[in-house]
């Protein structure tokens, strides 16, 4: 056993040494010493790594692993503990990576649920009870936002500090359990985040240390589209790597950083067909998350996203995005409404926040002298907070990770589109770009 892992380490390496661009412009900080997990014996039949998300209006799916492959999809529910007055039977899937086999991992979706309440849930027909409470139907709605999270004591850090927050869901913009091929560490980031995971929805979206391709051995994003399946479906987009949904008054969109996103991709086209569907009287806020952000005044990654920016930016500021949030960059930094590189009035809030506490360190490198279009920007762990108080305002606020201590650092109330006037001044040119063929 200990060859096979021997020689699964050095072929890891030198494949990725392989497909891996190398940047010579930047120097991560020194790591931090990633978490260690303890195996307590556990019956093949027990759930773990229970988990959540949004799966179409009023329903919840609830995603876990047992080792038995014997055991049913099956989830139980009810608003009293101990009581399951419903029941609902979903799908299984697994998968293999070289010498790696996964459990089974299950995928039921719940529903019709109950805005704003309590619901009380059993997985497999045995093992604990968890509890989820469903997102409100209206405004104020609340969204936790943390990316990058990897699985360090930095991550622990800010999962706690989320655990504090009074949110309804998470969003997170990419780089999840920094697994980068060792698919142990998906199941022990699973396990780390079970607590708040099983407890709210968590809506994620892919990252590069997602990818984990090997050429000739393993396609792109296996892992992750097997243990984390998002409303791709619900939401009529063909892949799990975009999607959107809605909450409260709030249209939300995952994009893919590392899929097609030209003109001609099935991403831009089905960008284009759900940014034209939405109605804007039902949901007056629209955001979107993808991985690599389009406006970083940081040394990393400096440039990655012009391209993607190039080729989607003309729509989002067509249907009047108000916020983007991205990671990639180990940092935290929000610009002004911006639009082709330069403060709009009308343009979108771009706040990067790959700050959630992965192995890698910070990014503390900026250029100077700093973009007119950038309001804030700091090199340090952390997560944000986005409360949508109605319509046309809303509160974010950054929250450093300092001494373990959440200090709030950048805050700052933001008005919607809807409510500066914007989208009626441009609702012509608007409707050219994005009913178009």
């Amino acid at each position: 056993m200990e060859t096979k892992k021997m020689i699964f380490v050095i072929l890891i390496s030198v494949l990725l040494s392989l497909s891996l661009p190398v940047r010579t412009d930047y120097v991560r900080p020194q790591p931090r010493k990633t978490l260690h997990f303890p195996r307590e014996p556990k019956h093949p039949s027990l759930p773990h790594q229970v988990h959540i998300s949004l799966a179409g209006e009023n329903h919840m799916r609830i995603s876990w692993i047992t080792d038995d492959n014997s055991a049913p999809s099956i989830v139980e529910y009810g608003t009293l503990p101990g009581q399951y007055t419903f029941s609902s039977s979903g799908e299984a899937t697994s998968y293999n990576y070289l010498f790696y086999s996964s459990g089974k991992i299950h995928h039921t979706v719940i529903g019709p649920l109950e805005h704003d309440t309590v619901y009380f849930y059993r997985c497999g027909g045995q093992g604990p009870e968890f509890q989820l409470k469903t997102p409100p139907g209206q405004f104020p709605v609340t969204f936790a936002v943390a990316g990058d999270l990897g699985q360090t004591g930095w991550t622990k850090s800010t999962l706690d500090h989320i655990d504090q927050c009074k949110y309804d869901v998470h969003l997170l913009p990419g780089d999840l359990s920094y697994a980068d091929c060792m698919q142990h560490l998906w199941d022990n980031f699973g396990e780390l985040v079970q607590p708040l995971a099983s407890a709210r929805p968590w809506m994620v979206t892919q990252g590069n240390h997602e990818k984990e391709k090997i050429p000739l051995f393993t396609d792109a994003f296996e892992s992750y589209n097997a243990r984390w399946k998002m409303p791709f479906e619900e939401s009529e987009s063909t892949s799990n790597l975009y999607y959107s949904f809605e909450v409260a008054g709030v249209h939300v969109i995952m994009l893919g950083s590392y899929t097609d996103y030209d003109e001609l991709s099935d991403q831009y086209s089905w960008l284009k067909a759900d940014l034209s569907k939405v109605d804007r009287k039902k949901t007056p806020w629209l955001v979107v998350l993808f991985h690599v952000p389009w406006y970083n005044s940081n040394h990393a990654h400096q440039g990655e996203g012009d391209g993607m920016m190039t080729a989607m930016e003309p729509l989002l500021y067509a249907a009047g995005v108000d916020l983007v949030f991205a990671g990639h960059v180990h940092a935290y930094e929000r610009s002004k409404c911006v639009n082709k590189g330069k403060s709009d009035p009308c343009g979108t809030v771009h706040i990067t926040i790959g700050d959630g506490g992965n192995r890698e360190g910070l990014a503390q490198k900026y250029i100077h002298p700093t973009p007119e279009w950038s309001m804030f920007r700091e090199a340090s762990f952390g997560h944000g907070e986005l409360k949508i108080v109605n319509s046309t305002h809303a509160f974010w606020s950054w929250h450093r990770n300092d001494d373990d201590e959440p200090v709030r650092s950048d805050q700052v109330w933001i008005t919607s589109l809807i409510g500066s006037g914007c989208l009626a001044e441009k609702a012509y040119e608007s409707s050219k770009i994005l009913v178009s063929p």
